[in-house]
């Protein structure tokens, strides 16, 4: 602590940065690990796990042959390859969505609806098409709400005269915007025996690759291809000493390079918190390759924009002052418990162990015009998302109303996580998406005659959560 402030006081008095962070030494370089420079002098370490049977496939992708063509498609010797890949269910994805000058949101649901309890693997079933209404502004209030205490009117009408009162206008509202999403999509069971499938992990602020470690180690021995990067300035990637590095716009150029590499005719992608932004961006930007998607703890579906007023807006000398106490504040509000395996999980996963510049420049950085909630409910894939109830950063009203937003959202909540959900129940967590990946619709549950029919509803009502514990409280 004594030796922090005394460091923290010779960076404002010289004007340095303090504790530069460089690339760490890897202790098992060849165990996964490759370093890939999305641009010049910006390099990543991320770990590559690719199965035994896949070593064949490798060596044709780095002779050009067999590579998923991230712009053009897929290549067809890929397609040759991939027999053993299953054809899975044809969702219709039609949805028509308005935004009102005055702020309101409907979102009117024309095709499939899926529902299902993953957890049990149970197969997906059907629901009418739906319309949901919902304030951009403020969802809980709707602006069309009548008064529930009208002020009664203060001449009573002359005896005998009462005269029916004429049905009010309506006023055609002219739309802000407007879109329509109309396509089909494929969902398939994504197991490990399938060559056409990765699964990409992306950690958020102040983690690593290390935080994914229970989950890379579970589906590469079931013979999935994993992939883990770091981002800029975190674990064994470089880090820039300028701000302009650290935006989002910039990070998610980083994974899309990382993306277009590695990417296979299905993916995966798995986002914690920040990362959950990322995989977002990805989603939307190539939907015929992101098959699925995995958001933890990711919060609800609003624009990116820094906080004037946080603490990550002090100088960097004074964050690294104040590191130990923000080293305390992550581990107790980033788990639910504060014991010596915690502490332990925090140290073994590098999380919050980056510079105080990195950190500042990532929190203000955070600025994401786009991601607003008319970008998140033109996604059509299938989304899972997993909460920890006791997290302190991110509330569970966000994360149910991220599933609300979203045309195929599954929110599962697990009582005993936290905001590290991930490294603290990793059996359920791996549980649970292990049965996403195996998960696929069936569409013959699907009642013909209530496709004519429509029910309209307020997004608050249709979020669906499952609490679950830990395998060993079962």
């Amino acid at each position: 602590m004594l030796t922090s402030i005394t460091e923290g006081i010779l960076c404002c008095l010289t004007g340095k940065t303090a504790n530069l962070v460089l690339p760490l030494e890897s202790s098992e370089p060849s165990d996964g690990f490759e370093f890939v420079e999305v641009k010049p002098g910006r390099v990543l370490r991320v770990r590559h796990i690719v199965p035994e049977r896949h070593h064949t496939e490798a060596e044709r992708d780095v002779a050009g042959k067999g590579k998923t063509d991230v712009d053009g498609g897929v290549d067809s010797s890929t397609e040759d390859s991939n027999d053993d890949s299953e054809a899975g269910s044809v969702v219709h994805c039609k949805r028509k969505i308005t935004v009102y000058r005055d702020g309101q949101l409907v979102i009117e649901n024309l095709g499939d609806v899926l529902h299902s309890e993953i957890l049990q693997c149970q197969d997906g079933d059907l629901e009418p098409c739906s319309m949901v209404e919902v304030e951009l502004a403020d969802y809980k209030e709707m602006a069309s709400s009548p008064d529930p205490n009208p002020v009664p009117s203060s001449v009573p009408p002359p005896p005998g005269d009462h005269k029916p009162a004429p049905p009010p206008r309506r006023r055609h509202r002219k739309p802000k915007r407007t879109a329509l999403i109309d396509s089909k999509r494929a969902i398939s069971s994504c197991k490990g025996t399938h060559s056409d499938v990765a699964l990409f992990f992306v950690h958020g602020v102040g983690g690593s690759l290390d935080i994914w470690s229970s989950q890379l180690d579970f589906f590469s021995r079931l013979g999935y291809e994993v992939i883990a990067p770091d981002l800029a300035g975190h674990g064994a990637s470089t880090a820039p000493q300028i701000a302009a590095a650290y935006t989002f716009y910039a990070l998610a150029e980083d994974l899309r390079a990382v993306f277009k590499r590695y990417a296979r005719k299905r993916n995966i992608l798995i986002g914690h918190s920040y990362g959950v932004s990322f995989c977002t961006f990805l989603a939307h930007e190539y939907p015929d390759l992101v098959h699925k998607v995995v958001m933890i703890n990711g919060g609800g579906p609003t624009a990116l924009e820094p906080s004037l007023c946080s603490i990550f807006q002090l100088p960097s000398c004074v964050l690294h002052c104040l590191s130990p106490c923000l080293a305390w504040s992550f581990l107790k509000a980033g788990f639910a418990r504060q014991g010596a395996k915690e502490k332990q999980l925090l140290k073994q996963g590098n999380a919050f162990n980056v510079s105080p510049f990195v950190l500042r420049a990532m929190m203000s950085g955070q600025y994401w015009p786009e991601g607003d909630e008319v970008y998140h409910a033109e996604l059509t894939v299938p989304i899972l998302l997993v909460h920890g109830l006791c997290d302190k950063f991110v509330p569970v009203d966000e994360d149910q109303r991220m599933a609300e937003i979203l045309l195929f959202g599954f929110l599962k909540v697990i009582e005993e996580g936290s905001h590290m959900v991930m490294m603290e129940c990793p059996e359920t967590v791996n549980t649970l998406l292990h049965e996403f990946f195996l998960w696929e619709p069936d569409m013959t549950r699907k009642d013909p005659g209530k496709t004519d029919t429509e029910k309209r509803v307020i997004v608050g009502d249709t979020a669906h959560t499952l609490k679950i514990n830990k395998p060993g409280d079962k």
